[in-house]
This record gives C-alpha cells, structure tokens and sequence, in this order.
C-alpha cells in the first residue's frame, strides 16, 4: 500500500523531530551532569579550605596554642562532612598554611564528593578532608529523566498532530484541484481548476492546468466545428450530384444505381458526422415522453436486408424521457447492426424497466473486442466478413445517445429463448424509465 503524501510528511517530520530531541536530551542530561558534578567537587574543596584555615587544636591538660604535653588531640568544627587525620606527637604543636593534597573525587556509589587539604604543623601534617552530597545531583537527574520521558512522547505527538493538520491544509488545494479535474469531460471543457490565493507552487499548478485545459477545448471546438462545417458543406454538394445521377438514369441505369448507392452511403456518413458533432458539443436531448417499444417497433419494421427475419418481444408502456429521434435513430442503429451480421434472425426486445436488446444469430463479438466495437470507424472485418455496407459509426453513435439520455450500452451475453443465437451477438441499452415513476 502506498502512503499518501500527508502521511510520509507526518511521518518523516515525526522521526526526525524525534532524533534530534533524543540527541538534545542526550546531550542535556551529559552536560548537566557534568555540571552538578563540578558543583558538588568545588562544595567539597570549598568545606576543606575553609575547615583547613580554621582549624583549632585542643590538648589535654594545655590551653589552645601553648607549648605543653600533648597526649591527644581533637578538631573542632562544625560541619559534621569534615575529618581531620594526624599521626605524631611532641612538645608543642602551631598550625600552617593549608596546601592541597589532592583534586576532588566523585564516589556515586557512596552519594559523595571528598576532597583533601595538608596542614603543617609542629608535630606533622595533619589531612583535612571535606565532603559534599551527590544526592541533589541524583534529584536533579531522576527529574530530567522523568521529564524527559513523558515529555518527549506528548511534544511527538503535538508534531505528529500539527504536521498532520497543516499537512492537510495545504494538500487541500490540491484535493480540490483533482476533483474538480476529475469531473470535467469533452462535453464540460468550459470549467477550470480553482486557483488558491497563496500564490505558491500549487496555485502555480492549478494556472498551468487551467491553461493546459483552455487549450484542450480550443482544440476540441476547432475539432467539433470542423466535423460539423465538412458534413454541412458535404450535404449540398451530395444533393446536388444525387439530382444530376437521377437525371441520368435513362441513359446509364445500372452505372447511375451504382453511384447512388455511393451517394447514398455518402449522405448517411455525412448524417452520421453531423450528428456525432452535435452529441460531442453536449447538447442535452429533448425531454419528451417517448414509447419504446412503439420506437423499437417502427425501426425493426422498416424494411432491410433479404432473408433475414427480425422478431419483435415488446412489453408495453415503456416511456421514458428524451429525444424520440434520437431514440429512434439509436435502435435503428443496433437493428441495423443486428441485420447486417446475422445468418437469419434478429430478436428485438424490449423490457421493464426500460431495456432494448438486439441479438442476431451471426459470428459474434469476440470477448477481447466488447469495448472497441464501440469506437468511431472500428469495423470488425475479420470476424464478420459480411460486413460491407457499415461506416463504423452506427454503434459508436447509438452508445453515445445512451449516455445522453442518462443510459448505458454494452455488449451482452446471447439471450438463450432466442433459439439458435445463442452463440452471436447481443447488444443491450439500459435507460432511466418514467413508468416507475407514475402511480399505478
């Protein structure tokens, strides 16, 4: 399944705001660590220096200061983190300079930082040493990390949402474009793309595709005008030379009937052009009430090829809404097809709702050649070689007057009460009805 572009860009956007905030955190969390362990050694040696300057030696049996026996000793201090550690003795003893011993360490597992400090004195040096706790440090971290956390997840999802809502925002123009791209066909070439105010890439797009489609129906005018202009400017000229040959049909009989059956075959093709030019310009058909069945009657009535018998099952009161010509000339159309191709029969029916279907018991239509049959000169020669009076545009013409009635026209299978057609052709036209429309 492929993503649609507003999901891969929720997703991309997702994944790397997430990348970059874990490496940030990551980062956050090295440095302040760091920091609060450089906070907690200065502590520590900030406590030796100041317990080492003030140190203050007590002997038994003397005063502070003064030379006499001295059997112990013993600091005093008041920060409980401070330790003092002397070895010797003598006569007397005087407190130095405090010099260090040693940078601070860390000790996690103990939750401390020591740091050292020398004194020189009469007797010695005496090691001052200081500590300071690991435990805010610890606090301060468990409170990053939990913040880190359950924020990271919550800020994802506020980009995943936004990006997702703009995202959709302004893709929206686009939707809007194909949409409306979507419904314009040959007959509506008049309507255009909207055009978004952003004046960015997408409105930039939908000018391009308005342009692209003002072309397209300039060229499909010139096209409709032109078939309409060669099959009107082809009636008269035609008229004409079938006036001329019928005037000469004394002196040359069979030479005349030749060229009136061209001039014959020539007006119906003319016929045929003008009214595919009128069906492509999208002229609705007129909405009268029309019986189909008295229609399909009177086409499968008139006479057509020798030997060839058409029977006729028509329901009655089937009325539906359109152009009785047109109606007529689509059923003639497929009669005519019908007639042209079959070996003896044709079947012409006509059913509720309101369904016409021809069936002949000729060669058939080949399973892979249902839909072309229905394009504009497509005769299907080798499959029916019988066929030498037809243009090509008899079915081409009848499915298009389906459509613009609403209907639809498509090759279907053979109608098995026809007896013996089994295996040709069968042509069925489905219309909107207006009987079911009436109360009974």
């Amino acid at each position: 399944m492929r993503w649609s572009v507003r999901l891969r860009a929720t997703v991309v956007a997702t994944v790397t705001v997430a990348l970059a905030l874990g490496a940030a955190g990551a980062v956050l969390v090295a440095v302040l660590r760091g920091s609060l362990e450089t906070s907690a050694s200065r502590e520590a040696a900030r406590r030796a220096e100041a317990a080492a300057a003030g140190l203050t030696l007590v002997s038994e049996g003397g005063n502070p200061g003064e030379p006499g026996p001295l059997i112990t000793t013993t600091l005093v201090s008041p920060d409980p983190d401070v330790r003092v550690g002397f070895g010797g003795g003598g006569p007397s003893m005087s407190v130095a300079t405090g010099t260090e011993a040693g940078g601070a360490t860390l000790d996690w597992a103990s939750g401390y930082a020591t740091a050292e400090r020398l004194v020189s004195t009469s007797t010695g040096s005496v090691t001052v040493q200081a500590r300071a706790s690991l435990d805010p440090a610890r606090d301060a971290l468990a409170l990053l990390r939990i913040l880190l956390l359950t924020g990271l997840p919550g800020l994802l999802l506020l980009v995943a949402g936004l990006t997702w809502l703009l995202t959709g925002r302004a893709l929206a123009p686009v939707s809007a474009i194909r949409a409306t791209f979507a419904d314009i066909t040959a007959t509506d070439l008049h309507r255009r793309v909207p055009v978004p105010r952003s004046g960015d890439e997408i409105a930039r797009l939908a000018r391009t595709m308005n342009a692209t489609l003002d072309r397209l129906e300039r060229a499909v005018e010139r096209h409709r005008q032109f078939v309409a202009d060669a099959a009107h400017e082809l009636r008269s000229p035609l008229s004409v030379l079938r006036t001329r040959l019928e005037l000469g049909r004394r002196e040359a009989p069979s030479l005349v009937q030749e060229s009136l059956t061209d001039v014959d075959r020539l007006q119906e093709l003319a016929a045929d052009l003008l009214l595919l030019a009128r069906l492509d310009a999208g002229e609705p058909p007129r909405a009268d009430e029309v019986d189909l069945g008295e229609v399909a009657a009177e086409e499968a009535s008139r006479p057509r090829r020798e030997g060839i018998r058409i029977s006729l099952d028509i329901a009655p009161d089937i009325v539906v809404a359109g152009s009785a010509s047109h109606l007529r000339r689509m059923v003639g159309n497929l009669v005519d097809n019908a007639v042209r191709h079959a070996e003896s029969t044709v079947a012409v029916r006509v059913t509720a709702p309101a369904v016409v279907q021809v069936t002949d018991d000729g060669p058939g239509i080949p399973e892979e050649r249902r839909e072309s049959v229905f394009d504009r000169f497509t005769r299907l020669d080798e499959a029916r070689a019988r066929d030498g009076g037809g243009s090509g545009l008899g079915l081409a013409i009848a499915r298009d007057i389906a459509r613009a009635h609403g209907g639809t026209l498509a090759v279907a299978e053979p109608d098995d009460g026809m007896g013996g057609a089994a295996t040709g052709a069968c042509l069925r036209a489905e219309l909107p009805s207006l009987t079911a429309d009436r109360p009974s």
